[in-house]
């Protein structure tokens, strides 16, 4: 009797120690929280004091510029009057004059007007011939459009001044409709047009600025009939 009573105790006690024991199995097993399946690899820090490496901004070109089309570009945003309207300023001091000449850049003083511009600010320098061939170097100021300086080129003789209007007078095409060809073939800033000789032919030079990359295409343009006779891109 007190054996089949010490049994029943045993058996009785058995699912309890197994239900103790399984608790400590899954707290032991179970130390995450509960979360199964493999481990999350942990990211490792950045050592104090480094920051991240940056992925490099597409629009910032500003790096990759060089050292002219900076220089274009700072030009180029600094003028407020456009070619056209300069070259009309500057035939206007000369009466019957006709453009020669006319280019955009810095302005290195020799002003006769007031107020004079501050060196290296945006000016036109023109050269208009009268009619008798006489060449006038006329400056314009980039931001105001005012003529800062008008006076004659003194170093020309009757033969040059008889070449000029001969050039002139052959030039079928207009300045304006050299620039017209040059800015439909590429879109951008005049910043220089000036009649010329290439190969014993007189052509037009422009040249353009693109402000996307601030790369110069330059263009030589018949004068005669208008035709490109050349297109050279000049990104540096």
């Amino acid at each position: 009797m007190n054996e089949s009573l010490h049994a029943l105790r045993l058996r009785s006690a058995l699912p309890a120690c197994l239900v103790v024991c399984s608790a400590l199995l899954v707290t032991g097993c179970g130390s995450d929280g509960g979360t199964k399946g493999p481990a999350a690899v942990a990211t490792p820090a950045a050592p104090t004091g480094v920051s991240p490496t940056a992925s490099p901004d597409p629009t910032d070109t500003g790096a990759r510029l060089t050292d002219d089309q900076v220089a274009r570009m700072s030009l180029v945003k600094a003028a407020k009057v456009p070619w056209d309207e300069a070259a009309d300023t500057a035939l206007g001091t000369v009466a019957g004059s006709k453009l020669v000449a006319i280019e955009l850049r810095r302005y290195k003083g020799g002003a006769t007007a007031s107020p004079v511009p501050s060196p290296g600010s945006p000016e036109w320098t023109a050269e208009v011939a009268g009619q008798n061939g006489m060449v006038h170097r006329v400056l314009v100021d980039g931001v105001s459009g005012t003529v800062l300086r008008s006076q004659p080129e003194t170093d020309q003789d009757a033969d040059d001044m008889r070449e000029l209007t001969d050039r002139l007078t052959r030039a079928q095409v207009s300045p304006e409709q050299a620039v017209k060809t040059a800015t439909e073939r590429k879109q951008g800033t005049v910043t220089d047009v000036h009649l010329g000789d290439e190969d014993n032919t007189l052509v037009w030079s422009v040249d353009v600025v693109n402000q996307q990359d601030w790369s110069k295409t330059a263009f030589d343009i018949d004068a005669a009939t208008g035709e490109v006779l050349r297109e050279q891109v000049d990104k540096g």
